[in-house]
């Protein structure tokens, strides 16, 4: 359980860190047009830094979603050599489920 938190912990952050390159990107392009120097430079150290993390992003998100077509298949697989198993956790996870509804 604790591992699918930190999934959907990953995921978020990723999500959120793609939010926050794209504002970076708007602003540089919205800066686009303002002249100096060290503006300049600092514009090019930002692109700089932003093709840098969108690619570790990218190999993040791949990761992921690599990890997560395993852990499908994982289950898959199990369910499909325990079917017996599978059906007794499903049931044990609905009662318990109904069981904490129901105290509402």
């Amino acid at each position: 359980m604790n591992k699918l938190v930190d999934e959907v912990s990953k995921e978020q952050l990723l999500a959120d860190f793609n939010v926050v390159v794209a504002d970076a990107e708007a602003l540089l392009h919205a800066t686009a047009n303002q002249g100096g120097e060290k503006l300049a430079a600092v514009r090019a150290k930002t692109e700089e830094s932003l093709r840098v993390v969108k690619a570790r992003m990218l190999d993040a998100q791949e990761a992921l979603l690599a990890k997560t077509r395993a852990a499908a298949k994982a289950t898959d697989v199990y369910v499909h050599e325990n079917p017996w198993n599978a059906i007794g956790v499903a049931a044990g996870f609905g009662l318990v489920l109904g069981f904490l509804i129901g105290r509402r």
